[in-house]
């Protein structure tokens, strides 16, 4: 255990991110007290039930009050809203931060609403899974994952950057810095572009009728199956990351599209050798994904058989 980074955190949405934050912050003692709240009232009334936060409260009002540090982990699309709602009910000194996978749209919608005195340092976790919900929370989600922390502005308090910092990396996360356009560029690339493809292509499953349903489940292969799991992603904080991404994902798309036009040419003409020195250059991607333990080379890539 160690000395609490912050006396009081408040959650605002209780999924499956906010979830495993809690639980990392208590294995470590990372937090004095943390609040919850979350709109619906199933998921509070499931969140008390399993512990889920020290506090659920029945407003964000409530949540944040008197709170060290303020967290949104509500979809995109929302935060806006949450800040302003929240905004006037903020101590002196907070820190606000988020953990939506776009950041120049929040930054745009959130800081126009924080008063003077109130640290806005956004922040973004590269770790997940398809599941949602409070139940799916665990505390090691973040163990040797990456969490970009994006300040607002230049201006941005050094202290409070690095005290997130210190959370972050006190949850098990590593913790790197860059600005918020190069930030949705990168992500646009890594996270935004595979999940349309992903959407598209058990989309593509699903319309070719040649293919029956029970074919495509019985005979899934494993990049097939992945696809699935990749779709089975929230559809909410999807379709707001797409519609505040727009731009940096439009531009991945484009590249994409070139570059799959490229590989129907060659597979059309017979052009074995465009095709082998492609794979092989893709191939060394996926080494360095392994040798920076981001993920594993086992042959169900650490995620277990399935079930009979």
């Amino acid at each position: 255990m160690t000395a609490p980074v912050y006396e009081r955190v408040a959650l605002i949405g209780l999924g499956l991110i906010a979830s495993s934050m809690f639980w990392a912050m208590k294995r470590r003692g990372l937090a004095g007290e943390v609040t919850g709240f979350a709109r619906s009232r199933a998921t509070r009334e499931t969140a008390r039930r399993i512990g889920l936060c020290d506090r659920v409260c029945e407003s964000a009002r409530d949540a944040v009050e008197g709170a060290d540090l303020v967290v949104l982990c509500v979809p995109v699309g929302a935060m806006g809203a949450v800040a302003r709602e929240i905004a006037p009910h903020l101590k002196s000194g907070t820190t606000v931060s988020d953990v939506g996978s776009v950041k120049r749209s929040v930054i745009s919608a959130v800081a126009p609403h924080l008063p003077g005195g109130v640290h806005f340092v956004p922040a973004h976790p590269l770790a997940g899974t398809e599941h949602s919900g409070p139940e799916s929370g665990f505390a090691e989600l973040y163990d040797n994952r990456w969490c970009i922390i994006v300040p607002a502005d230049d201006a941005t308090d050094p202290e409070a950057v690095a005290r997130l910092r210190d959370l972050w990396e006190g949850m098990g996360a590593n913790v790197d810095q860059m600005d918020a356009d190069h930030h949705d560029l990168v992500l646009a690339v890594t996270s935004h572009a595979p999940h349309l493809i992903a959407y598209t292509m058990v989309g593509v499953a699903d319309d070719l009728r040649r293919v029956t349903d029970s074919e495509v489940i019985k005979y899934s292969a494993a990049g097939f199956r992945d696809f699935t799991r990749i779709a089975a992603s929230d559809p909410t904080m999807w379709r707001d990351v797409f519609l505040t991404n727009k731009d940096a994902t439009l531009e991945v798309l484009g590249r994409f599209t070139e570059e799959l036009f490229a590989l129907q040419r060659a597979i059309r003409t017979g052009d074995g050798d465009h095709l082998f020195d492609y794979f092989t250059r893709t191939r060394t991607i996926r080494r360095g994904i392994i040798e920076a333990g981001q993920d594993t080379d086992a042959p169900d890539f650490g995620r277990g058989a399935p079930k009979s």
